[in-house]
């Protein structure tokens, strides 16, 4: 985001009753993040509520941040996967505009703050194996996600649907900084050739915090905002937007991340696959086939040992 627009006041949301684009009403105001803003609204043609993503008011001026959306917004509509989320229709003009599926669910960090208890070790590995699901295909698809957190996941009644592709970009070199300070891999902190790797830290990290409570690394009051090398926030929603600014300390080029059982006690095998996740080494962590099978084999095993009821 530019100087001009982080010192420009924001407008306010649009009033529901607003048409933002045609066949679509505005029924309320969901999120303001760094650069977007997310709608729940009303399409006509399908006659059900869908989210309306735009540029926020102040950032519409900004062509790249637009470019970004619109290009996001192809992506979902061409896209089909059961653990991806849906777009419907892309608008470029008059404004920039997405339209998507409406989740009924809640996202993975509004379930981890809610929850009394942490997740079972059955539903870190479930949910594990539906991520490696969705970044193989992402990866089929020429893409790394580069942005796997519990606010892009929205689970609903144990199924799970990533969000968010607005940092997803093809294996290759890349600037620091891509993705969301607590959450990056790496060689996402330092820049330089990304692989899928990076969305097997993303995978690993998710877990990890999914069946802690917490991430590995105390990243103190740092701001959990989303950048892609030197532009706005995510369209997450979640976290404050670091406007653009790459920290200047990355806890992960410092320090391993513990071991999960550290925090919480796990059967072996689904510890060592989240750990396996977090090495410091691209080149050391598994492949999302080599833990999608490990996270898989945790579920075959722990049904096999579970004693069936007389």
């Amino acid at each position: 985001m530019s100087a001009a627009t982080a010192t420009r006041p924001a407008a306010p949301p649009l009033a529901p009753g607003t048409a933002p684009a045609p066949g679509y009403e505005v029924l309320a105001h969901l999120a303001r993040t760094g650069w977007l803003d997310l709608y729940d609204a009303w399409s006509a043609e399908r006659d059900c509520r869908c989210v309306v993503k735009v540029l926020r008011p102040d950032c519409r001026d900004e062509p790249r941040l637009g470019d970004r959306l619109v290009r996001e917004g192809r992506w979902l509509q061409r896209f089909t996967h059961p653990h991806l989320v849906r777009a419907y229709e892309t608008f470029e003009s008059p404004e920039p505009l997405v339209v998507l599926e409406t989740l009924t669910g809640e996202t993975l960090s509004h379930l981890i703050g809610r929850l009394p208890r942490r997740a079972a070790a059955e539903d870190v590995a479930v949910l594990g194996v539906q991520l490696c699901s969705a970044m193989h295909y992402l990866h089929g698809q020429g893409l790394l996600h580069l942005d796997l957190k519990p606010a892009n996941v929205v689970v609903e009644c144990g199924h799970a649907k990533v969000l968010d592709l607005s940092v997803a970009r093809a294996p290759g070199i890349a600037p620091p900084g891509v993705g969301t300070f607590g959450y990056l891999a790496p060689e996402q902190a330092r820049g330089g050739p990304l692989s899928a790797a990076a969305d097997v830290w993303g995978i690993g990290i998710t877990l990890y915090e999914l069946a802690t409570g917490d991430v590995p690394f105390d990243i103190g009051e740092t701001v959990d905002g989303t950048t892609d090398g030197g532009s706005a926030g995510s369209g997450s929603g979640d976290g404050r937007s670091t406007d653009g600014a790459n920290p200047d300390w990355f806890p992960q080029l410092e320090e391993a991340a513990p071991p999960v059982t550290a925090r919480r006690r796990l059967p072996r095998a689904l510890a060592a696959a989240i750990d396996g996740c977090l090495r410091p080494d691209p080149a050391a962590r598994p492949s999302i086939p080599e833990l999608s099978c490990a996270l898989d084999a945790t579920l075959h095993r722990r049904r096999r040992d579970t004693p069936v009821p007389e």
